[in-house]
């Protein structure tokens, strides 16, 4: 049977990839495949992130072939994205069979026009649905939206993906959670939902409070098992060796339930 661990991920990105701009305390050297190790979360999402790591990244996807599924970025973060990357991905997904999809972060940007919305216009993002058959396979088309872009005109783009992963920006703003996660529910009633979860306080470039952790990951729990969410995914690999109070908790409460079997109920 399907344990609760079996649907949460490590958010991963290059070790460093958070040690300046963000007030961490202290220099970040664990990769993304230590960091699911460390947390034992059996997936991970590799995102690129402010152009880290460069391709090909063919000996970077070596140590994950030991993990469960992997999903890697295709529009890396800020919504940087181009063509010879992306070839290269669905590449290394034909020849890595657990990379079971691609990621878009950071797609949606702050534009009311629909054409300019996205990263990728619907016309390339229709391109980019026929090019995810790999290897007699498909891979499924993951997307990030955050709640303050919500008034944005995304829906068409949200039709062309297969999930769509939640965010939070600021720690003060989970207080609205519940509320926000039910708007998200009525612009998207049929997309599968994904719950992101930070560690740190990046909105607000602070420590995450232990107290708005165990909020989101209980009710992200919750959400879980009425089958409201597929997924959880804990943000990021390279902040899970600075013995932050929110990263040990997390840690502390995965191995607490994990093991549990999933039996998704009606909500």
């Amino acid at each position: 049977m399907e344990t609760v661990r079996d649907r949460l991920w490590m958010w991963g990105h290059q070790a460093g990839s958070h040690d300046t701009g963000w007030g961490v305390p202290g220099a970040s050297q664990i990769t993304p495949a230590e960091a699911a190790l460390y947390l034992d979360l059996p997936n991970l999402l590799m995102v690129r992130y402010d152009d880290r790591p460069e391709p090909p990244y063919d000996r970077l996807a070596v140590p994950m072939r030991a993990l469960k599924r992997v999903v890697w970025s295709t529009v890396g973060s800020s919504g940087t994205t181009y063509d010879e990357e992306r070839s290269h991905v669905y590449d290394l997904a034909s020849r890595n069979p657990n990379i079971t999809g691609v990621i878009m972060d950071d797609f949606f940007k702050g534009d009311s026009d629909p054409a300019q919305v996205g990263a990728l216009s619907i016309e390339e993002l229709r391109l980019e649905r026929r090019r995810l058959a790999v290897s007699n396979r498909t891979l499924n088309l993951w997307v990030v939206l955050y709640a303050h872009q919500f008034s944005l005109p995304v829906e068409r783009h949200l039709a062309l993906c297969d999930a769509v992963t939640f965010w939070t920006w600021k720690s003060s703003d989970l207080a609205n959670l519940e509320r926000s996660f039910e708007t998200l529910e009525g612009l998207a009633p049929d997309l599968p939902k994904v719950l992101g979860c930070y560690m740190w306080d990046y909105g607000q470039k602070g420590p995450m409070p232990v107290d708005l952790m165990e909020m989101q990951c209980e009710l992200g729990l919750k959400w879980l098992q009425e089958g409201r969410i597929e997924e959880m995914i804990f943000l990021a690999s390279c902040v899970c060796d600075l013995e932050l109070e929110a990263v040990e908790w997390t840690r502390r409460w995965i191995a607490g339930v994990g093991d549990t079997p999933l039996r998704v109920r009606s909500a």
